[in-house]
């Protein structure tokens, strides 16, 4: 599916944990998610074009994540498609890195967040390689120098899949850059995804998440953050769902 200019890739949750174990070679892979907050960003007439063209060395997934996109994909295919969030995807892929060896890296957040996380993952995965956290100052990412030096400190770890959690839009547009230079041939531009799992964040209760609600939680607990994303930004953002279509091979993992 596609929003002005955003690819939406309908699939399942098994069609990400397939594709994030074929260890791709050349062309990485970066698992992101499509969002309001995502339209805002990317796509036509926005300042940023969508991912497949702002990285085109990558292979992205971009996964319907929020009950706007899902009910509009609903609507176009007849077809109930289930939401893809990061913070959903972070442990069963976790699991899986274990499973298959994978060395896992984490860009982002605050290094006190890295304790905790730390502290989670030594508890849930015992068996999980970490390569390392990276915890860099927000202008060394805009820092074409800085961010060199932090892909390769990330590469020279050997860092198989990295967890990228700068939020949007610097997580996409560090990974179109500096994404090949790690090394990593999965790459998951997952948000606040990790400070979930950490618990330095806390997620919408069950019930709120399944009716769609998870942004009135989150603006809640967070006004000053989230007010405009939420009621300034996410409106117009709606809008352009209405033009959202249905390409040829546009349905299943990958698009294909």
């Amino acid at each position: 599916m596609t929003v002005s200019g955003v690819t939406v890739d309908l699939c399942s949750t098994g069609d990400v944990l397939a594709e994030a174990a074929r260890r791709p070679v050349g062309r990485p892979l970066v698992v992101g998610s499509v969002n309001l907050d995502h339209l805002h960003h990317f796509g036509a007439g926005r300042s940023i074009p969508d991912c497949a063209q702002l990285g085109p060395q990558l292979n992205w997934l971009m996964l319907a994540d929020g009950a706007p996109i899902m009910a509009r994909a609903r609507v176009r295919t007849g077809q109930k498609w289930p939401r893809l969030t990061g913070a959903d995807l972070l442990p069963l892929l976790l699991e899986q890195a274990t499973r298959l060896g994978q060395r896992v890296g984490f860009l982002g957040g605050l290094a006190q967040t890295h304790e905790q996380l730390r502290a989670v993952i030594d508890d849930r995965y015992p068996d999980l390689a970490v390569s390392g956290f990276w915890a860099p100052d927000r202008s060394d990412l805009t820092d074409p120098t800085h961010s060199a030096a932090l892909a390769h400190s990330i590469a020279l770890a050997g860092t198989d899949l990295l967890v990228v959690g700068l939020g949007k839009p610097l997580q996409e547009l560090w990974i179109a850059r500096h994404g090949i230079a790690t090394g990593a041939a999965v790459l998951l531009a997952f948000g606040a995804s990790a400070d979930f799992l950490a618990g330095a964040a806390v997620r919408a209760p069950q019930w709120m998440r399944r009716c769609g609600l998870e942004w009135s939680y989150r603006l809640g607990r967070e006004p000053r953050r989230m007010a405009r994303r939420y009621l300034l930004q996410g409106p117009a953002a709606l809008a352009r769902l209405r033009k959202a279509e249905i390409m040829p091979g546009n349905l299943g993992a990958r698009g294909s």
